[in-house]
């Protein structure tokens, strides 16, 4: 399924072995990873960490919810799957599943509304979606920057999304910080965790204007080690992880991004956005690649970081009380949140943070694998013979 602007091949709980210990195998050889060429050609991934994801929902183990969602993020390069974060785009596209799959309940016609219970985080999603003679409607007018075409629209609504992984919205119980990091030195940012927990620096302070374009960041060498300094750094003050080592290997979280106040940018279309068109510019990595687009998670994570008084992105946005604009580079993302306390680092609390996406179920069937047992024996038979 494509849900916003990832693609995941989406798994009913029932297929798959009740231990979820040994799930990795299956996921790493349906995306075919390991791949040390990047691009997963002996799988269902398509070598970005965009698009090579796992999603598992089956029935809800909590009484708020109507099914239970699961997110693996299978490393392109590496033997790893991480489960420590959600996708918020893939979130889209688990309530018209979960409908068409039996698994929760919705009108004919209508609006659908599924409460979804991200196993990741820990908290509760709400989906709502149209439904047409008894399926999820996809054709609709709603465009998302990074999709052609249009589609239905899809409200997922991140309840409470505050503390997923530390337990507080501002883990340091500041809205700013300064991290020490190696190669780099001092440098301000601020650490929050909303929806997946995020580390935000200001683009003039790594020498860029905050507008650059995934590939030229790629050529960037340096850029992209400084990033994934500051990323581990800011995953050892959150408490996520214990030291630099340790949080090398949790790539997953916190993210990691750049910001900067509204400017004239390019998108990867070649379309020119204008500074009146956006609340804040932000370049995110995913898994240590630019992202093509910005998660959902990050933008409600950037969104709610707006919200809170003396953060690095409430300085740098041009946002009042209606929604906010994010700037990517594929275009924008509208996001909405709201913040009690948001003046107080020690009692600001997220209370919500929503956007809009569209989904799509792409193909239906059976996905082949190998598992490391038939591999093994596969290798044992040959050298038999």
């Amino acid at each position: 399924m494509r849900g916003g602007t990832s693609k995941a091949v989406v798994l009913n709980r029932r297929d798959l072995p009740a231990d979820p210990a040994l799930w990795d195998p299956i996921f790493l050889a349906v995306m075919g990873s390991p791949d040390a060429n990047g691009r997963q050609l002996d799988g269902m991934g398509g070598g970005l960490s965009s698009v090579s994801k796992v999603c598992v929902v089956g029935p809800p183990t909590r009484p708020d919810a109507d099914i239970d969602y699961t997110f693996a993020q299978v490393s392109v390069k590496d033997a790893s799957v991480d489960y420590s974060g959600n996708c918020g785009n893939m979130s889209s596209a688990m309530g018209p599943f979960a409908v068409e799959e039996g698994l929760a309940a919705a009108p004919a016609d209508g609006e659908a509304v599924v409460r979804i219970h991200n196993t990741n985080t820990g908290k509760i999603i709400v989906a709502r979606f149209p439904m047409q003679d008894g399926e999820a409607a996809v054709d609709g007018t709603l465009a998302i920057d990074g999709v052609s075409g249009t589609g239905a629209p899809v409200r997922l609504e991140f309840q409470d999304p505050g503390g997923t992984k530390t337990g507080r919205l501002l883990p340091t119980g500041r809205a700013r910080d300064m991290l020490e990091v190696p190669g780099l030195g001092t440098i301000e940012a601020t650490l929050i965790d909303a929806a997946n927990p995020c580390v935000f620096v200001a683009a003039a302070a790594l020498g860029k204007e905050g507008g650059e374009l995934p590939d030229a960041l790629e050529r960037d060498p340096l850029f992209l080690a400084r990033m994934e300094a500051i990323r581990c750094a800011a995953s050892v003050a959150m408490g996520i992880a214990p030291d630099a080592a340790a949080a090398a290997r949790i790539p997953s979280v916190p993210k990691v991004a750049m910001i900067a106040a509204p400017r004239e940018t390019s998108t990867l279309s070649g379309r020119v956005l204008g500074a009146p068109d956006m609340s804040l510019v932000v370049r995110m990595l995913s898994m240590g690649q630019p992202h093509r687009a910005v998660p959902i998670t990050g933008a409600t994570c950037l969104a709610i970081a707006v919200r809170v008084s003396g953060s690095l992105p409430h300085a740098l946005a041009r946002a009042g009380d209606g929604p906010i604009v994010v700037a990517h580079p594929s275009g924008t993302t509208v996001v909405d949140a709201a913040v009690d306390d948001a003046g107080d680092p020690a009692r600001a609390r997220a209370v919500h943070g929503a956007v809009y996406r569209t989904a799509r179920r792409l193909f239906e069937g059976r996905v082949l694998y190998r598992a490391p047992a038939a591999a093994a024996q596969d290798r044992r038979a040959a050298a038999a013979e």
